[in-house]
């Protein structure tokens, strides 16, 4: 498999793509594009029609971008609209596991909160999984569970205070988890 560049204009959206992208999936994309450029290149077909990578492709058109980088398949037409299918499907039928999400995307957030858009989230969407996560009785748990000697809970009034606190405190070397 062999990756090349390839003028956008010379590479044409696939007209019969089943899957759709609407301002959110592509507001994401372009977040990432623009964040980490492209780390994987999209697939074309013989006629330069894209078989996986259309919402890509859609981004960088809108990023003002002239080239893209490209693997072109071999794959018969049939072969190929399957493979568009189950690129899309196989994506859809995955599971997060939430919990890991969370501690990650916090570690963005708390790392720097751009980090977060550019992996297709907002920091709303963080909030609420923060908030869906971890309820009050979890947390008198975890406070519980991992009371020592001396230890010290805050309660924050924002991310922004959280994140400085955060840092503060790791910086002096102090063993700090977020809850």
């Amino acid at each position: 498999m062999q990756t090349i560049q390839m003028a956008l204009e010379e590479v044409h959206m696939d007209p019969a793509n089943v899957r759709r992208h609407n301002e959110k999936n592509l507001q994401a994309i372009m977040a990432s594009l623009k964040k980490f450029g492209q780390q994987k290149p999209i697939v074309i077909n013989r006629k330069n029609i894209v078989i996986a990578g259309n919402g890509t492709l859609e981004a960088a058109k809108a990023l003002g971008w002239l080239d893209i980088s490209v693997v072109r398949t071999e794959l018969g037409d049939f072969d190929a609209t399957a493979y568009a299918i189950a690129d899309n499907r196989t994506a859809e039928l995955a599971e997060w596991d939430d919990e890991a999400l969370m501690k990650q995307l916090s570690a963005l957030d708390i790392e720097d909160s751009a980090l977060v858009s550019a992996a297709g989230f907002s920091s709303e969407e963080l909030s609420k999984m923060v908030d869906g996560l971890i309820g009050e009785e979890e947390i008198k748990e975890i406070m519980i569970d991992e009371v020592k000697e001396h230890c010290l809970f805050v309660t924050c009034e924002n991310e922004g205070q959280l994140r400085e606190l955060f840092n503060e405190f790791e910086g002096r070397g102090l063993e700090v988890k977020l809850v």
